[in-house]
């Protein structure tokens, strides 16, 4: 089992892509907290993992709230032993309004997508330091690239794609936090995942946008959660012991970094 003896906080792991990396971090062996205000689906997915033989805790907890990420961050601490691995995956999505265009609904993104990967990562980073070790797990998303989308109509104003500025800011932060915490042994790394078929993706994204999208990848096929976490895995093991500041692209071959 390539986790086995370490701890990961999972932010928004109550359903969904989160889901996804949790369960399959208990499987390598990892323990697991469950962070999500979703307590009670919060709690099933920790359960579940338990049913199977693993070790997890969940945890109600505002992410971008510096005192109960704090907070989550001591009690992950105190009941599992350590914390050696943070994957911030909880953003602004399902219960997105892509149609506010408002100044202040962007800054509600902001605060929530970009906010809380600096609130979870200050809130493990004393761990992690202090033991001289730690994998950042970000995720991003290819939205943050610009794709040749359908048009939705004319713009009635300039419009603010703030999902995909949010994201664009991970994968910067992504890049400055490895370069500022490699002294301490912490490496800080990111996936951008294409388009997944989550319980979210499938409430906000209009079918022929997803059937646009899938049939521009080059394996035609969109994601399904499970299908992102073994780049995760990867990314919190030994395995990927000298990398840092990296996004991995989970898409299906659809924007081809390279």
């Amino acid at each position: 089992m390539r986790l086995e003896g370490k701890v990961a906080i999972i932010t928004g792991a109550a359903r969904g892509i989160g889901k996804a990396y949790a369960l399959r971090f208990a499987q390598e062996g990892a323990g697991i907290a469950v962070i999500d205000l979703r307590e009670r689906e919060a709690e099933e997915t920790a359960q579940q993992i338990r049913a199977a033989g693993g070790n997890a805790i969940s945890l109600r907890a505002d992410v971008t709230d510096e005192a109960a990420m704090t907070g989550a961050a001591q009690q992950t601490a105190d009941q599992l032993g350590r914390i050696d691995v943070l994957v911030n995956n909880a953003a602004l999505y399902g219960d997105m309004n892509i149609a506010d265009q408002s100044l202040e609904y962007f800054e509600k993104i902001m605060h929530i997508n970009v906010g809380s990967v600096i609130v979870a990562s200050r809130a493990v980073f004393p761990y992690m330091k202090q033991q001289g070790s730690g994998s950042i797990i970000n995720i991003a998303s290819t939205a943050a690239y610009p794709l040749p989308l359908p048009s939705m109509g004319e713009p009635q104003t300039v419009p603010i794609s703030g999902y995909a500025v949010s994201k664009a800011a991970v994968i910067n932060m992504t890049k400055s936090m490895a370069g500022a915490l490699g002294q301490c042994g912490v490496r800080v790394n990111a996936i951008a995942p294409g388009l997944t078929m989550s319980e979210a993706t499938q409430q906000i994204v209009p079918g022929f946008i997803m059937e646009r999208i899938t049939e521009a990848t080059a394996l035609k096929k969109p994601l399904d959660p499970a299908d992102l976490a073994g780049a995760a895995v990867f990314l919190a093991s030994e395995d990927s012991a000298l990398m840092t500041g990296q996004v991995l692209v989970v898409d299906a071959g659809l924007i081809m970094l390279g």
